[in-house]
């Protein structure tokens, strides 16, 4: 396979991942899932959390096709495809784990336009204790903030809140 070739799919994969993400957290962790994530919307209490699974749970597809299609004979875009898809995870990591929640300590404070929508938007996700009446679903885009404190309002949820531990 082409370098080229290999590279846009790469990149498609990244971008699609944001879709995926999407529809994972909307109606898998805020739904039959919620018995891992809730762990996510209460206080930690220490490095782990039960939604920390996910992380692993993501990350088996992406090891599988690396494999194959490196080791297995697999069609090589098939590693292309799972360096997308860790390549979005190890993004969802520094941008979820390290900025929003501050797992691990840094100094770094969201300056840009888009990087302080992206965290506020996933502070008022958190506002809300349940599963049902979240907002901001997505972790690289999100709407604008005065959007999600309406539809937040409109939801009536139990709002409350937020702190970095969230």
């Amino acid at each position: 396979m082409h370098i080229a070739s290999g590279l846009l799919l790469f990149l498609a994969t990244l971008l699609a991942m944001e879709g995926f993400a999407y529809v994972m957290h909307r109606w898998v962790m805020h739904g039959p899932g919620w018995f891992l994530h809730a762990s996510h919307h209460r206080p930690r209490t220490g490095n782990w959390e039960l939604n920390d699974l996910y992380a692993v749970i993501f990350a088996l597809p992406s090891i599988v096709l690396l494999y194959g299609g490196v080791h297995l004979g697999w069609w090589p875009g098939f590693a292309w495809i799972g360096a997308g898809i860790a390549g979005y995870g190890a993004i969802y990591f520094g941008f979820h784990d390290i900025i929003v929640h501050q797992r691990l300590p840094h100094r770094y404070v969201a300056r840009s336009p888009y990087m302080k929508r992206i965290v506020q938007a996933h502070r008022l996700h958190h506002a809300v204790e349940s599963k049902r009446g979240a907002v901001s679903f997505g972790f690289l885009w999100a709407p604008a903030p005065d959007v999600l404190k309406r539809q937040l309002k409109e939801r009536g949820g139990s709002i409350r809140p937020v702190t970095n531990s969230d």
